[in-house]
């Protein structure tokens, strides 16, 4: 997960405070030491405790899958052993704050493309059918028009209004919404176990 750095005009400092809260990393920040949650970017103790600094976009990929998009890629050459993660551990977790869904990645690769609405936004969680070990969410607003996303071929499908987009990118394709694009969204990996502690009030996703 990757958050902005940005708080009340403040570009905060962090380190790694070297504890696991929820079985997950926590940070300090330089100036206060207050402690903060990584997979929340919420400051769980100290002066700044309840401060929440912003989600980005981001994603957990493999590396091949990651070159394959972005062939210009550079990366820090640093030694390190291979990981032993694996996608289909994982929840894809899509947090708006007041509600927060996290989403099975088996289901979701089985879905092809889960349609749902999360704190009221309408949203839609893809597994790239072109790789199953990219994911993409995306708002299905687009002006006035709620987009219903289905898997067609290597391409997603409005099944309203039949435009295609690309799965990774959210562009238009082809159709009457073509050269339109399905706005990026955050959303964050979580092992399922850990769902709870950090989304005590969120649900998971069921077929």
């Amino acid at each position: 997960m990757v958050h902005r750095r940005q708080l009340d005009n403040e570009t905060l400092v962090f380190g790694v405070q070297g504890a696991l809260w929820g079985n997950a990393m926590t940070w300090w920040d330089h100036d206060t030491g207050s402690i903060w949650s990584q997979p929340r970017g919420v400051a769980i103790a100290g002066p700044r405790k309840g401060a929440t600094i912003e989600l980005l976009p981001s994603e957990f990929t493999t590396w091949g899958a990651w070159v394959d998009e972005h062939p210009n890629t550079l990366a820090l050459a640093a030694p390190g052993g291979r990981s032993g993660f694996d996608l289909d551990e994982f929840l894809i977790v899509v947090d708006f704050t007041t509600e927060a869904k996290g989403y099975p990645v088996p289901e979701m690769r089985l879905e092809g493309v889960i349609n749902d609405t999360v704190a009221g936004a309408e949203i839609a969680v893809v597994s790239d059918p072109t790789n199953p070990e990219r994911w993409t969410v995306f708002s299905r607003v687009i002006g006035d028009t709620v987009v219903e996303l289905e898997v067609d071929g290597q391409v997603l499908r409005d099944k309203v209004t039949g435009t295609t987009f690309d799965p990774n990118r959210g562009f238009a394709l082809e159709g009457p919404l073509a050269g339109e694009m399905l706005a990026l969204l955050p959303g964050l990996t979580s092992f399922p176990g850990d769902f709870d502690t950090f989304w005590p009030a969120g649900t998971i996703w069921e077929p």
